[in-house]
This record gives C-alpha cells, sequence and structure tokens, in this order.
C-alpha cells in the first residue's frame, strides 16, 4: 500500500499546525499563555511556541507607560473654593498574569480611580496649599493611585495637575491681593531708600559744617541742574556771604584803595557770572549783582565811619 496520498494531507496538516503555534513578540510586549483555559505563565519577548489547535491561547499586554488623561473634575476645596481641576496620569503594567486576570479593563479601572482619588485630595486641601504646593498634591495623589491599583499589576509611575481653573471672582480678589502686595512691597523699599538717604544726608551736613565753602559750590551746582534747557529764566538769591571778605574790610581811604575794591569787586561778580548758566537776562542779573556788593560797601562804610564818643559828665550824673 502506498503512503503518499497520507503524507500529504499530514504534512499540510502539520504545516498548519507550526504556523499557528508560532509567535513573535516584540521587546516591549508579554504574551500571557491560558492552556485550556487555566493560566500558566506570562512568555516573552521574541519566539514563542504554543500547542497548537486551540490547547494553548495567548493574550499579549503592551508594558510600555501610558499617559491617560484626566477628565476635569468640579471639585471643592478645604476652604469652600469651587474649582475645575484637570490632570494626566502616568502608569505602566508591571505584572501581566495580574493585569490580565485581576482586571477586566485596567485603563478604565485607572482612569475612574485617578478621578475620585484627585477629587478626594484636592478637597482635603486648602487654595493657598493647592496653588503654592502642586509637588507634594501632585505625590500624595500617586501614592494613593498607586497603591489601590498595586493588585491589578499596575504601577504609576507619575500624576501632574495640568490646570487648576478658577472662578472669575476669585481671579479678581487674587489680583486685588497680589497689587496690594506688590504695594506693600514698593512702600518698603521706597522707606528704607529715604532712610538710607537720610543717613547720607547727615555724613553730607557734617562735612559741609567743616567746610561751609562747600555749601557754596553745592549751590552753583544745583543753579547748572535747574537751567540745563534754555528756554526758562533762572531767578536766584545771591548769598552775602560770597561778600563776606570783601564786606569785612574797612571802607577806602583814598583813590588807591577805591580803585582796588573797584578791581576787586569786578573780578567777583565776573567769576560769579561765568558760574551761571547761559541763557536767561543776564544783564538784569549782573545788575542786580553790581547794585547788592554797592549795598554791603556802603553800609560797611557808614558803620564804619559813624563816631565812637565818651560818655559825657552830664551823663554820667
Amino acid at each position: 500500500m502506498d503512503p503518499t496520498p497520507l503524507l500529504i494531507p499530514a504534512a499540510v496538516v502539520a504545516a498548519i499546525a507550526i504556523l499557528s503555534s508560532v509567535r513573535v513578540l516584540f521587546e516591549y510586549e508579554r504574551g500571557v499563555v491560558f492552556r485550556l483555559g487555566k493560566l500558566t505563565r506570562a512568555r516573552g519577548p521574541g519566539l514563542i511556541f504554543l500547542i497548537p489547535f486551540g490547547f494553548e491561547r495567548m493574550r499579549k499586554m503592551d508594558l510600555r507607560i501610558v499617559a491617560l488623561d484626566i477628565a476635569p473634575q468640579d471639585t471643592i476645596t478645604k476652604d469652600n473654593v469651587t474649582l475645575r481641576v484637570n490632570a494626566v496620569v502616568y502608569f505602566r503594567v508591571a505584572d501581566p498574569t495580574k493585569a490580565t486576570v485581576e482586571i477586566e479593563d485596567y485603563h478604565f479601572a485607572t482612569s475612574q480611580l485617578a478621578q475620585t482619588t484627585l477629587r478626594s485630595v484636592i478637597g482635603q486641601s486648602e487654595l493657598d496649599e493647592l496653588l503654592a504646593q502642586r509637588k507634594r498634591i501632585n505625590e500624595v495623589v500617586r501614592e494613593i493611585i498607586d497603591e489601590g491599583t498595586d493588585p491589578w499589576g499596575i504601577e504609576v509611575t507619575g500624576v501632574e495637575i495640568k490646570d487648576i481653573d478658577l472662578p472669575q471672582e476669585m481671579k479678581r480678589a487674587m489680583a486685588k491681593q497680589a497689587e496690594a502686595e506688590r504695594e506693600r512691597r514698593a512702600k518698603v523699599i521706597a522707606a528704607e531708600g529715604e532712610y538710607q538717604a537720610s543717613t547720607k544726608l547727615v555724613l553730607a551736613a557734617e562735612v559741609i559744617g567743616r567746610f561751609p565753602i562747600a555749601m557754596q559750590l553745592r549751590f552753583l551746582q544745583t543753579v547748572v541742574e535747574v537751567a540745563a534747557e534754555n528756554n526758562s529764566t533762572t531767578l536766584f538769591p545771591i548769598p552775602i556771604e560770597l561778600f563776606r571778605p570783601l564786606i569785612e574790610r574797612q571802607g577806602p581811604r583814598d583813590e588807591k584803595d577805591q580803585e582796588a575794591t573797584a578791581k576787586a569787586l569786578k573780578a567777583a561778580a565776573e567769576s560769579m557770572l561765568e558760574a551761571l548758566p547761559q541763557g536767561g537776562d543776564r544783564a538784569a542779573i549782573e545788575a542786580a549783582a553790581r547794585r547788592m556788593v554797592g549795598l554791603a560797601v556802603e553800609a560797611r562804610t557808614e558803620k564804619a565811619a559813624v563816631p565812637v564818643t565818651a560818655p559825657s559828665s552830664a551823663d554820667k550824673s
């Protein structure tokens, strides 16, 4: 009897069995194998073989990290402020067998657990704490979700709060608070500057007290700063201390002394006029300066000309 008619079908059946039993898994995949409905173990990655004809079945599991977006949640904080918060959860399958056997849909279950945990944690926190300590809130939410998904073979690697939507009234109140805080800082800085400036002014006053001529230099510098622009006319008083050395001298006794005094007054007036800023009515200023010098000299001369008489005997009696 020729066995060839039997070998050909057997070879075809064997080829189909081999092809149906071969599986190729990537590095990030694992295959959870069931033999007649009973869990054996997870296999992979690479080339694996299964018992054909339905004796062994395999379910692929992806081990890569999944970014799960949490829908916006309306929550109330501990200090009774209504918020709308959304976040993102990063998790991965750590144990493929548990993720297959213990839970039907680990994506949906993890999403629901993340939503309830986020609302619970925010309800136990105040608004200022939520805004200032977001990193700590993220870590607390991650630990709670990771603890809840551990029996499912799911590892939560991170939780990040993406956005905190405040009511318009709360935004305006926070803006006013921030503005008031900035104004307070500005006033404190200005007061500190005034205090430092006052200490420097005290030191400057001590220097000017030791050197009175420094006051005149400061006066002339102020005049130059005030008349920086040529479109203004500045009138300022001339201190009599500028001419004190000339006033303290006695009046001229002869023509030579009068001529010397006139030259000295002219030189003083010219030096003073050179220090004045350009612009303005220089003729009027010059005339006023010369008039003040003349009045001072006349007053000094009259004072020196008053005779000093001794009291008479009648006055003594």
